[in-house]
């Protein structure tokens, strides 16, 4: 898979831009705040329907303009075909093929992507809220069900969370509208936990020999999915049921004296280990850089096991953040592989056959010369 052309209208600072691109590598080469992660977000926007920057979507918008537009024209093993993704500062609207997408769960996943950008590197040393984000949009771009599940979830957490909030200080509350919130909200939850058992088992399966290959066999990865204490990835859907209705019953109280929802998918994490060390908190800086770069080579291949194509691999501004050899090695795997979108400030330091051959793009207080 491969985007052929990117046209941007009142795209953060462009108010018009269009790019036809190689199916290789492609290099956005200038300084700092001159547009060139503007054009790798808007890329990912065009996939994804949200970005990796923010969540404000009328920060996507250029100043004084009422809409922003992000248009490209796709080539899968099918053909090609157009995308359209239309921001306003009332929500947005996706296009696939001239046609409408009702739902944006329909319209994500049609192009996919993988994003390295540095912030990549707190999936492995943030907070738990980055990595349930990391591991929401990865299973969203191959699973659209999922979306749908986790629309579903989310809209019932808010409800149940209301009610617990309005409530919030007595001693019990006897409420059939909880009830069902409650009822309603294990169902979607155990839908979100089984996925992310599945997904990460996956993720290991291709992360474990990557790190190992990056790491000269000296390191082993393990990636573990911990959703609440006790819940096993080998239950059935029931026992997963009863399990957290059991769970939820038990701190009843303690939601109530908090007015929010003390247990489920909300809360959960992953964890990664390297030789069984934690890599968050004891690992070294280099090990938590080859443990994220393993998890985005990782990422290519479950999404091309998953959907039969290639992702496209945005890398922003992310090849100085590695030393010449993890460096070399993404280079290696990616060439004449996967389609390739660079930024960097200069070119100068990658010393490799890859960049030599790519179509370079040269930016410049928002002007690009190709």
């Amino acid at each position: 898979m491969f985007i052929d052309n990117l046209s941007l209208t009142n795209y953060r600072n462009y108010e018009s831009l269009t790019l036809d691109f190689s199916s290789k590598i492609n290099v956005f080469i200038g300084e700092n705040a001159q547009g060139k992660t503007n054009v790798m977000e808007s890329i990912y926007v065009l996939a994804m329907a949200k970005s990796h920057r923010t969540s404000n979507d009328k920060e996507l918008i250029r100043w004084t303009a009422d809409y922003g537009k992000i248009e490209g024209v796709v080539q899968n093993r099918y053909g090609n075909f157009p995308m359209e993704l239309t921001i306003t500062k009332k929500g947005k609207k996706g296009k696939v093929n001239h046609i409408e997408q009702t739902k944006l769960s329909n319209y994500i996943g049609q192009m996919n992507v993988v994003m390295f950008a540095p912030e990549d590197l707190n999936v492995v040393k943030g907070s738990p809220q980055v990595r349930r984000r990391f591991i929401d949009m990865e299973i969203g771009q191959i699973s659209p069900v999922y979306l749908h599940d986790l629309l579903s979830f989310q809209k019932v957490l808010k409800q149940r969370n209301h009610l617990l909030k309005m409530n919030q200080g007595k001693s019990n509350m006897n409420d059939m509208l909880f009830d069902i919130y409650t009822e309603q909200y294990i169902q979607a939850a155990v839908q979100i936990i089984r996925k992310r058992f599945q997904f990460v088992e996956l993720l290991q399966e291709w992360a474990e020999p990557i790190h190992s290959g990056i790491s000269r066999g000296l390191e082993k990865l393990k990636i573990k999915y911990q959703p609440i204490s006790g819940l096993d990835s080998n239950w059935t859907q029931d026992e997963m049921t009863t399990y957290l209705q059991k769970k939820l019953s038990e701190v009843k109280q303690k939601e109530l004296e908090r007015g929010v929802t003390l247990v489920g998918p909300h809360r959960d994490d992953l964890q990664f280990l390297v030789n069984d060390y934690d890599v968050q908190t004891y690992g070294s800086q280099g090990q938590q850089r080859t443990t994220a770069l393993s998890l985005k080579l990782a990422e290519i291949e479950l999404i091309k096991q998953e959907t039969k194509e290639t992702p496209i691999l945005l890398l922003d501004d992310v090849l100085s953040e590695l030393d010449d050899y993890r460096q070399s090695h993404l280079l290696n795997t990616i060439q004449g592989e996967v389609q390739t979108f660079v930024t960097t400030t200069s070119v100068d330091g990658i010393h490799h056959d890859t960049i030599k051959h790519a179509k370079m793009f040269h930016v410049k207080h928002g002007t690009i010369e190709q």
